[in-house]
């Protein structure tokens, strides 16, 4: 049983809004100022065809991205390129130290293509409530 909110002491922000991606996307920056933690999730709806890989890009002033180092992140993103992939959420941990984070999508090989979105999740705020 749930005792604690989490409401309160985190911060939710779309990256990629939902669609079905035939190619490669990028989503808005999140400014992750005022926070000491945050989670990237990626889901996936249908799969029709195409290899769809995930990333995070970092950026310290929001203007210049690069790909988040390996070592700043928890865990890793799965490329999606059959069925088994679909309709499920992953997430990884980011704890670097660059302000903005962003989310791409890079998809290979698609027609009709796959439905992603990405969230995310700011949390361990300096002051609370967040909402």
């Amino acid at each position: 049983m749930a005792t604690r909110d989490l409401l309160r002491n985190t911060l939710t922000s779309q990256s990629l809004a939902p669609a079905v991606r035939t190619s490669t996307g990028t989503g808005s920056a999140v400014d992750l100022r005022g926070y000491d933690g945050a989670v990237v999730t990626v889901s996936f709806g249908a799969w029709t065809d195409g290899t769809h890989t995930p990333s995070v890009l970092s950026s310290v002033d929001g203007t210049t991205y690069n790909a988040a180092a390996a070592s700043d992140l928890l865990g890793t993103f799965t490329a999606v390129s059959g069925t088994a992939g679909q309709n499920n959420v992953q997430q990884v941990g980011y704890i670097g130290s660059q302000r903005f984070l962003k989310v791409v999508m890079t998809v290979a090989g698609a027609t009709s293509g796959a439905a992603s979105a990405s969230d995310i999740v700011a949390g361990y705020p300096h002051a609370g409530p967040t909402q």
